[in-house]
């Protein structure tokens, strides 16, 4: 008896090795979390509409205010203005939206403001949108809305003392040049988001956590408000 259990005892522990193995490899598995990049790799890109503004706000909010409080911040479909099909450069995106930007531009005679007011992911890509609008822009000014390299301050002077036409930038400067008086909304017509571009990890600017809830206070700040009332209308580019 004693030897037929010497002897099938290195069995039962050859046989739950396997086991424990499979167990540890399931749990690395469900612990590697699927990243944007692996998704979007495998999905062609579908341009955004109005429809992905208004259920990333509903979600955002439900949670965090109250049935009248999430009405009041609800976007109407009358704000939105033609979104990006994928097949605009941002010039001729802009000349379809805003065909009477010629008198627009000689009619704004307001400091601390701009008409147009465009939001994006980073001050790399702001540069690189001011360079795709020459054919629109005409003749105008256009003030970069970023952090990198500029202090809040000089931004404040510029809008202050000048004219300018178009801002360009990020919802986290943008949001605190307009909570600093820096920056009046009251005469801006549209306001862009650089909704469909994507870096090089795949993200557009709502997949990065820190873009989306800057872009979502600004909107709430003040944005929606206007949008509601008529005075500024929205495009996603």
């Amino acid at each position: 008896l004693s030897l037929f259990l010497y002897a099938v005892q290195p069995t039962e522990c050859f046989l739950t090795q396997p086991e424990e193995e499979q167990e540890s490899t399931a749990k690395a598995k469900k612990r590697k979390k699927k990243k944007i990049s692996d998704i979007l790799e495998k999905s062609a890109p579908k341009p955004g509409v109005p429809k992905d503004l208004q259920d990333l706000l509903s979600q955002h909010f439900d949670a965090r205010r109250s049935v009248i409080e999430i009405e009041e911040l609800k976007l109407p479909d009358s704000c939105f203005l033609p979104a990006n099909d994928l097949t605009h450069s941002f010039s001729s995106y802009l000349k379809e939206i805003c065909p009477k930007w010629a008198k627009l531009r000689k009619n704004h005679k307001e400091t601390k403001s701009v008409v147009i007011l465009v939001i994006c992911s980073s001050a790399l890509r702001s540069l690189e949108l001011i360079k795709s609008m020459t054919a629109f822009k005409g003749d105008c000014r256009v003030l970069k809305l970023f952090a990198k390299h500029i202090k809040i301050k000089e931004q404040m002077t510029m809008l202050e003392k000048g004219i300018f036409h178009i801002g360009v930038g990020t919802p986290g400067r943008i949001k605190a040049l307009v909570e600093q008086d820096g920056l009046c909304l009251n005469s801006t017509k549209y306001m862009i988001l650089d909704w469909n571009w994507r870096d090089q990890k795949l993200r557009r600017m709502m997949d990065i956590p820190e873009i989306k809830k800057e872009t979502i206070d600004l909107l709430e700040l003040r944005i929606i408000k206007l949008c509601r009332e008529g005075s500024v209308k929205l495009g996603l580019f």
